[in-house]
């Protein structure tokens, strides 16, 4: 099995903050993380395919194409967005990174064509990352 990567960036804000809880109670599990006037991250996503090279081009998948694919699937959507309010796909969902990649995921997924969506890895500080290896 080989497995290949595209490295993105982009810029998006949020808040964390369940709506089931009082401010005080958001404040002390989130932190400045809970923010009335939100918060952002530079976005660091790693979108690994796997699978075995086509003989006739030796690629799993064209990363000209994956990159596209990326872009208009999930960069057009997010970049300079705030998750909470502008992201359809978050629509309803706590922002947290572990949320929010597993929601790419399941945007990004039906969209991989030749190989496997493998993993995605989402880094929300150069410090903090989540991996997602899907369901």
């Amino acid at each position: 099995m080989v497995y290949v990567t595209r490295v993105e960036h982009f810029n998006a804000a949020h808040k964390l903050y369940n709506p089931n809880w009082s401010k005080e109670q958001n404040e002390a599990a989130f932190g400045p993380c809970a923010n009335d006037n939100w918060h952002g991250h530079n976005y660091e996503m790693h979108v690994t395919v796997k699978g075995m090279p086509d003989p006739d081009t030796g690629f799993i998948i064209d990363v000209k194409k994956l990159s596209k694919i990326v872009k208009q699937v999930i960069l057009d959507r997010v970049d300079h967005k705030n998750l909470n309010l502008d992201v359809d796909f978050m629509k309803d969902k706590l922002a947290s990174t572990e949320n929010f990649v597993m929601a790419i995921w399941k945007e990004l997924e039906p969209h991989i064509k030749g190989g496997k969506l493998h993993q995605i890895r989402l880094y929300e500080t150069p410090r903090i990352y989540v991996d997602y290896f899907g369901e």
